[in-house]
């Protein structure tokens, strides 16, 4: 397969108009674990269109659902790459918001490939969504995904990155369970890759089962931050941003610490009662 660097970043960016309903919000959520305690208020919020937030997380999946019409697994399909689905690993998130998510609306998306690093053994090609409402930005998403195998076409090696976490106990620790199921129901939101479904493709791609979805891990995480630091206000997430560093399976429980700098947090997820299980680093959240 073959990565031709200058062709991607030299590509004239995509530009498409999506939309969402409550209803794509309301699943989101549900993907994200919320809807298992019904009488608390904060978690109706979540599930309920009367009142419905919006965690900025769901910018990720936004006009992506089963229900827009997507179908199938997901590709690389970009001007100057080709490489096959089964190299492809989603290594790292960042998403900035500029505005609050409507529960229901439309956007215009312009997506190019922003950076390919050559990392000897993989690539890594970092894509780029700038999202425009009809008043204004609403949100810039960046994504890391590493290509394996892909390595070796003479490009750039990229910035080099360290997990940093404050020499301190924690300020904070959060924890949120996951479901057997979380993965089936994610997936509804529009990522229908088979490594999070299909037994026989997750050991094909060396996983013992299929694991959950990275973005599922980033979404559950911020949700319970924002339940628990940021006083159920989603509205106060300013930016997101993590390192994928290990497999969540479904029914795992999460455990977050969380160091308080101002108005920034500074995050590390590991799966509970395994500490060395990290499945999230080098995480930063900026609240408002």
């Amino acid at each position: 397969m073959t990565i031709d660097r200058d062709a991607a970043l030299g590509a004239t960016p995509r530009t498409r108009e999506i939309s969402w309903t409550e209803r794509d919000v309301i699943l989101y959520h549900l993907g994200v674990g919320a809807g298992t305690h019904p009488l608390d208020p904060q978690d109706l919020a979540w599930c309920y269109e009367k009142q419905l937030a919006v965690l900025p997380t769901f910018a990720v999946v936004a006009g992506q659902g089963v229900s827009s019409g997507a179908r199938g697994a997901p590709s690389m399909a970009l001007p100057g790459i080709d490489v096959p689905l089964a190299s492809l690993l989603h290594a790292g998130q960042r998403l900035d918001v500029h505005a609050p998510i409507p529960a229901s609306g439309t956007a215009r998306i312009e997506s190019r490939v922003a950076e390919v690093w050559d990392k000897a053994k993989a690539a890594v090609v970092v894509l780029e969504d700038h999202a425009h409402g009809e008043d204004g930005p609403l949100w810039t998403s960046r994504s890391q995904i590493w290509m394996r195998g892909e390595g070796g076409f003479g490009g750039p090696a990229g910035p080099g990155s360290t997990d940093e976490i404050p020499e301190r106990e924690p300020d904070a620790v959060v924890e949120t369970p996951t479901a057997p199921g979380q993965a089936a129901l994610y997936r509804l939101s529009g990522d229908l890759n088979p490594l999070h479904i299909d037994p026989a493709f997750a050991a094909a791609v060396g996983f013992d089962r299929p694991i959950l979805h990275g973005l599922a891990t980033y979404g559950i995480v911020c949700r319970g931050v924002v339940e628990d630091i940021a006083e159920g206000k989603a509205a106060r997430v300013r930016s997101w941003s993590v390192r994928f560093a290990g497999p969540v399976i479904p029914g795992e429980t999460l455990r977050t610490a969380v160091w308080r700098d101002g108005d920034g947090l500074t995050l590390r997820t590991s799966i509970a009662g395994d500490p060395d299980r990290i499945v999230l680093d080098r995480c930063r959240m900026e609240l408002s």
